[in-house]
C-alpha cells in the first residue's frame, strides 16, 4: 500500500529531514554525494526518526548554483543517477515509512534549459523570448538596465545579450545568478509545463514538492522600480495565488495527501498566512524563528507571533534551525551576535564552539517540542559546525563572487557528511577519494559512528527527542511562567513540559516526576545553561 493514503494528516507533525544529495552519501566512489548513496544510508535515516526526506534539486544542472538551476525537470543529474535510480529510492523510502518531497524551482531554470537556448537563438520580437523577461535596455543605445532592481544574491538583476551580428542586444532578466534567467508567469506554456512537472513526479509516488522562492514568480509587467508603487515588483504579488490554487487542486486529484510546501520569504506575517489558505499551500517554512537571537524572549515572541498568524487559516506552524542557505546553529549560536542575515555573512567572524553547541543541542529540544513540523538539515544531528576555512579556490557559491569575494558563500554548511573512520573521506566515499569540498580532521569525533557509540552524543540526542516526539500530545502550547526571564518553559497537555535555560546559570526546573531528556547533565537537580529539558508532569497544578 502507497504510505502516501495512510495518514491524511501526516504533515501537520511530520519530521522532515533535508538531504543535499551532493553532500549525504556518496555511492559510486566519485567524491560527490548520490542517490546509492541516500539508498545506502535509509537504514541510519529510519533509525534517526524522521517522516519523510525533502531533496534539493537533483535534476541535471550545469551547477551554477548549486543544482537550483534546472537544465531538465524531468530527469536525474547524472552525477546523482538515474531517474530509476530516484524510483527506486521513493519505493525503498516508503518501504521503511518514509515519504519524499521533491524541490520544484519554478521563479527561474538553467541558462542551458532547451527553452532559454531557443529563445537567444530566435532573436528579439520571437515567441521564444516570451516565456522570459527579455527587454530593451534604456538610455542610448540601450546601454542601460530595464531597471535597478537588486539582486537576492547582490549585483545587478539584468544581462545584456549579444546579436548574431555581434552587435548587443536585450536585456534578459535573473534575480538571482546570470545563469538563472527568470521565467515569465504571465506565459500560458511557463503555468502549463510546470503544473505537467507536478503531475510527472506525483506519478512516480513523492509525496509532496517544495517550493523555491515561491513569492517571486509574478513580475510587474509594467517593470516600476522598488517603491514607485504601492506593491512591490517582483515579490507577493497577488497573483500568486492563482498559481498555487491550480497547483493544489492538482495535488489534491491524487491519493493520499500531496503537499506543498512554500519558501515564502515574506516579512509580513498577515501576507505570510494568505499563502496557507486551505485551497493553496499545506505548510510554509518559517524563517522567523532560525533569524532570530539567542534568548528566552527573543524565542518566545517569535513563537507566539507565529501561532497565532497560523491559527486563522488552520495551518500547522513549521520549525527549522537551519538549511543548505543558512550558517549552521553550532557555529551561529557561539557568536556574539546570534541572529541570522544574509547579507551580514562574513569572513573572520568568532564563535566559541563549545558555547554554539550547548545552545544547538537545546534549541533542538525546544522546536522538536513545539506544535506543527520539523525540520532537520542533514548534520544537524550530529551537531556539526560550519566549515569557515574552506580553500577560497575551492568555493563554489555563487553569492561569495558576486559579493566581491567578501560573503563566505553558503558552502560552509554543505561539506559532505563524516560517517565513519579517523580520518577524511569518512565514510563519504571510499578511502582515499578526495570529496567535492574538503572534511575537516577535526570532525573524526563528529561521525555518525563515533556518535553511535557515546549515549551523551548529539546524535543521540536527536534520536531520543524523536522517539519521545511522538509522545508529546498533540495539543495547544501553554506558557508557564515565573521561571526567570531567561527562561522559556511551556506544557503541551498536563503531563509534558519543555523548560529552556537561555542564561549562563543554572535555574531550578518546575516540580516533576520525570526528567525525560535534557540536552545537558544537570546541575545538582537544576538545568544547566544555555540547556533544555523535557520533563513529565504527573500532578499538575490546580
Amino acid at each position: 500500500m502507497d504510505a502516501a493514503v495512510d495518514d491524511p494528516q501526516w504533515w501537520r507533525t511530520a519530521v522532515i529531514y533535508q538531504v543535499y544529495v551532493r553532500s549525504f552519501a556518496d555511492g559510486n566512489g566519485d567524491g560527490t554525494g548520490d542517490l546509492a548513496g541516500v539508498r545506502s544510508r535509509l537504514p541510519y535515516l529510519k533509525d534517526l526518526g524522521v517522516d519523510a526526506l525533502w531533496f534539493t534539486p537533483w535534476y541535471p544542472s550545469p551547477m551554477a548554483d548549486g543544482g537550483y538551476d534546472v537544465q531538465d525537470y524531468r530527469a536525474i543529474d547524472p552525477r546523482f543517477g538515474t531517474l530509476a535510480d530516484a524510483e527506486a529510492l521513493i519505493g525503498e523510502a516508503l518501504d521503511l515509512g518514509i515519504r519524499t518531497i521533491i524541490d520544484i524551482v519554478p521563479n527561474h531554470i538553467s541558462d542551458q534549459h532547451p527553452w532559454f537556448q531557443a529563445a537567444l537563438a530566435a532573436g528579439p520580437g520571437s515567441p521564444e523570448r516570451e516565456r522570459f523577461w527579455f527587454h530593451p535596455g534604456k538610455g542610448r543605445g540601450g546601454d542601460e538596465m530595464p531597471t535597478h532592481w537588486e539582486s537576492n544574491f547582490q549585483g545587478t538583476t539584468w544581462t545584456r545579450t549579444t546579436n548574431p551580428d555581434g552587435t548587443p542586444g536585450e536585456w534578459y532578466l535573473h534575480l538571482f545568478a546570470p545563469q538563472q534567467p527568470d521565467l515569465n508567469w504571465n506565459h500560458p506554456d511557463v503555468r502549463r509545463e510546470h503544473e505537467d512537472v507536478l503531475r510527472f513526479w506525483f506519478e512516480r509516488g513523492v509525496a509532496g514538492v517544495r517550493i523555491d522562492s515561491a513569492a517571486l514568480l509574478i513580475k510587474d509587467p509594467e517593470l516600476p522600480e522598488v517603491g514607485e508603487k504601492a506593491d512591490h515588483p517582483t515579490e507577493d504579488r497577488d497573483e500568486l495565488h492563482d498559481v498555487y490554487r491550480s497547483w493544489r487542486a492538482i495535488a489534491d486529484a491524487y491519493p493520499g495527501t500531496r503537499v506543498l510546501v512554500g519558501e515564502v520569504w515574506v516579512p509580513d506575517i498577515e501576507r505570510f498566512t494568505k499563502y496557507l489558505r486551505p485551497d493553496e499551500m499545506h505548510t510554509a517554512f518559517n524563517f522567523d524563528f532560525l533569524a532570530r537571537p539567542w534568548g528566552a524572549a527573543s524565542f518566545r515572541d517569535s513563537i507566539q507571533t507565529t501561532l497565532a498568524a497560523h491559527a486563522p487559516v488552520d495551518a500547522p506552524s513549521t520549525w527549522v534551525l537551519s538549511n543548505h542557505d543558512v550558517t549552521r546553529p553550532v557555529t551561529r549560536y557561539g557568536r556574539e551576535d546570534t541572529a541570522f542575515a544574509f547579507l551580514k555573512k562574513r569572513f573572520g567572524v568568532p564563535t566559541d564552539p563549545e558555547l554554539g553547541l550547548h545552545r544547538a543541542r537545546a534549541a533542538a529540544l525546544l522546536v522538536a517540542a513545539l506544535p506543527g513540523s520539523l525540520y532537520i538539515y542533514q548534520g544537524d544531528e550530529l551537531g556539526l559546525p560550519e566549515v569557515e576555512d574552506l580553500p577560497r579556490e575551492l568555493l563554489q557559491d555563487p553569492m561569495h563572487y558576486r559579493s566581491g569575494g567578501t560573503d563566505p558563500g553558503r558552502d560552509g554548511c554543505r561539506v559532505p557528511l563524516p560517517w565513519e573512520g579517523g580520518e577524511p573521506p569518512f565514510g563519504f566515499s571510499p578511502d582515499g577519494v578526495g570529496t567535492w569540498l574538503p572534511q575537516p580532521e577535526s570532525w573524526r569525533s563528529l561521525t555518525a559512528q563515533a556518535q553511535q557509540a557515546d549515549p551523551d552524543s548529539t546524535l543521540n540526542l536527536y534520536r531520543a527527542a524523536l522517539r519521545l516526539r511522538r509522545g508529546i500530545p498533540n495539543l495547544p502550547l501553554d506558557w508557564m511562567e515565573g521561571l526567570g526571564p531567561d527562561v522559556l518553559a511551556f506544557r503541551r497537555g498536563d503531563t509534558f513540559a519543555c523548560v529552556v535555560n537561555t542564561g549562563d546559570e543554572p535555574v531550578s526546573l518546575p516540580a516533576h516526576d520525570t526528567l525525560l531528556l535534557s540536552s545537558r547533565p544537570l546541575e545538582a537537580g537544576m538545568l544547566s545553561g544555555n540547556a533544555a529539558a523535557w520533563i513529565r508532569i504527573t500532578h499538575p497544578e490546580g
